[in-house]
């Protein structure tokens, strides 16, 4: 069985989106189980509606519920061992549960999930990594905005992570990594990404294709399995993309209704339309991945539907059925034991940065 922590109060709607995603997934994955945090005068009504459901289920009832305009000092400070946040996360910690799922605030789960989990031993800094529908099916992006601005040895462990995603969640045994850059040239570039590159190269590992440089229009070519780049040009990257979608579908739906014709051809057109609006519902791929902790944490969007929701607790069940710690643990020390200088010179340069 998998058993799967559920902060039942994160996101714009609560349990009344929670509780119905968990009876979606609880009706696919026969082996699932959930331990469910909240308040309960909002969570059992809810619960009531769902027998079977309940029967799968452990309920912990939580007093405070982190709101969504909290800051991470706040959450931590007032949530901190009591909140429904915390708890689903501690679940984790404890092996009561192999992921924890939310759609809470994601500044106060980012440092929650920090505190209680723990980055890996030679992760510097965790990374929020995003599943990105391109021409040829999905890929991984990150990082989409838990680090602003990364060094070289960031950005080795974020290709790591990412490939350990990949792997885990896509079923590649080998997937293409990219380095997200202003050109493919290896010249081209801040000197962090282009030495992050040589050493890619150079480490030549067998869980990892390295691809090189891509630029940002082969993020939806689905150039590459795994695009890599620091916290403030993913997340610009995913908010430009998100409002690229309202864009596109804006402009559907005012063409189609602008003239009888147009309408009329709408009706004939429709199965096509409904493929690409299936195509691009962000709901499809919802679910943004802490990596480079200790633990499986998944941050769903605040404003996700049921089965928006759903996703993102079948992304959490996916990378417990396929060992994604594990694997991510073994390339990690893979990568180490042939580099043993990257260790050093990360020291170096914390030990510098220490001074400054």
């Amino acid at each position: 069985m998998i058993r799967i922590s559920i902060d039942a109060m994160g996101g714009d709607h609560g349990p009344n989106v929670v509780i119905p995603a968990l009876m979606t997934v609880a009706v696919r994955r026969p082996d699932i189980r959930f331990v469910i945090y909240g308040r309960e005068e909002m969570v059992r009504p809810e619960l009531a509606k769902f027998p079977k459901l309940a029967e799968i289920s452990e309920f912990h009832h939580c007093e405070i519920a982190v709101r969504m305009d909290d800051k991470p000092s706040q959450a931590l400070r007032h949530g901190r061992w009591k909140s429904s946040m915390w708890k689903a996360v501690e679940a984790v910690k404890s092996g009561s549960a192999q992921a924890c799922i939310s759609a809470g605030n994601t500044g106060a789960l980012m440092a929650m999930s920090k505190f209680c989990l723990r980055t890996m031993a030679t992760i510097d800094r965790p990374a929020i990594a995003a599943i990105w529908p391109t021409l040829r099916g999905e890929s991984v992006v990150l990082d989409v905005g838990a680090t602003i601005g990364a060094d070289a040895h960031q950005l080795i462990d974020f290709a790591i992570l990412g490939t350990g995603m990949a792997r885990s969640v896509f079923g590649i045994d080998r997937p293409k990594v990219g380095l997200l850059n202003v050109g493919v040239e290896e010249i081209k570039g801040q000197e962090e990404v282009k030495e992050a590159g040589r050493m890619l190269r150079e480490a030549n590992m067998a869980s990892m294709n390295y691809h090189g440089f891509v630029e940002g229009d082969d993020i939806g070519k689905g150039t590459v399995d795994v695009v890599v780049t620091e916290g403030f040009a993913g997340n610009i990257a995913l908010k430009t993309a998100e409002g690229t979608v309202r864009q596109i579908s804006g402009y559907l739906r005012a063409a189609m209704s602008r003239t009888l014709m147009a309408r009329i051809g709408y009706v004939f057109a429709k199965g096509a339309f409904d493929r690409l609006r299936e195509k691009l519902d962000p709901g499809r791929s919802n679910g943004g991945v802490f990596l480079g902790l200790n633990g499986i944490v998944v941050k769903s969007h605040g404003g996700a539907d049921s089965d928006g929701f759903a996703a993102a607790i079948e992304l959490g069940y996916d990378m417990v059925r396929n060992n994604l710690i594990d694997r991510i643990e073994a390339d990690l020390d893979l990568f180490h034991a042939r580099n043993p200088h990257a260790q050093a010179n990360r020291k170096a340069d914390a030990a510098v940065d220490a001074k400054e």
